[in-house]
């Protein structure tokens, strides 16, 4: 999945709805982050596919500072992709410099498996999330080039009570007809490097030239910078 930057525009006229507020900051602040003045860490990086191991290593700093080294360049900048979507869903931030900037309604109650339906007004993504007992279960966004929809399947719970997403899928939708065009699986297993949740393994799964393809990541001897 790639990192898609949000262009805010103008929320127009749509009014902010306190109890939508309420119910995302509570899932806001129960979702595991690093922590405030986390520096980042270093680690051995493996990266293999079928018939393929690159090893090497990468340093994280931030989601906008990531320099992975592996012998394969096609397998290091599908590395940083991955890794930089990593930092960019734990790094340290508050709720009102996340989501909680624009304005927030709920939609009507479906009773949806997924939860209640939190809209997000502003962002330049057409946000649309479900929410159900305190935790983000799917998010949905739209661009010019592609919409898609990530559905969150299995979490732990980390030693001070935060969820950390640890199984989801990515379905990719063309913006024009709605026709499904790819679909990802993530399944992420953790360290605890000095009380902070590092990502030890990521397995990805898609579709490519009319075969699954699956890829692993495995991040060892983690170093905190």
């Amino acid at each position: 999945m790639e990192i898609y930057r949000r262009k805010p525009e103008s929320t127009g006229a749509v009014a902010d709805d306190p109890a939508a507020r309420d119910l995302l900051r509570r899932a806001f602040e129960k979702t595991f982050r690093w922590p405030q003045g986390f520096k980042g860490f270093m680690t051995d990086l493996t990266c293999q596919e079928v018939g393929r191991i690159s090893e090497g290593s990468v340093t994280v700093r931030s989601a906008r500072e990531v320099t992975v080294h592996l012998e394969h360049e096609d397998l290091k900048k599908w590395a940083e992709g991955q890794i930089g979507m990593m930092a960019v869903h734990r790094g340290p931030r508050s709720f009102e410099e996340s989501d909680g900037k624009y304005s927030l309604t709920l939609g009507e109650e479906d009773h949806h498996p997924m939860g209640r339906l939190l809209m997000i007004h502003g962002d330049g993504m057409n946000s649309r999330y479900r929410i159900h007992d305190d935790r983000i279960t799917q998010i949905n966004r739209g661009m010019e080039r592609v919409k898609f929809t990530i559905n969150v399947e299995d979490s732990l719970t980390t030693s001070d009570g935060k969820a950390l997403t640890t199984r989801y899928s990515v379905f990719y939708f063309s913006p024009v007809d709605g026709a499904l065009r790819q679909v990802e699986t993530y399944s992420d297993n953790h360290a605890v490097v000095n009380g902070i949740y590092l990502p030890a393994i990521r397995r990805v799964s898609f579709n490519e030239n009319g075969a699954v393809i699956t890829r692993l990541l495995r991040f060892e001897h983690h170093r905190l910078l």
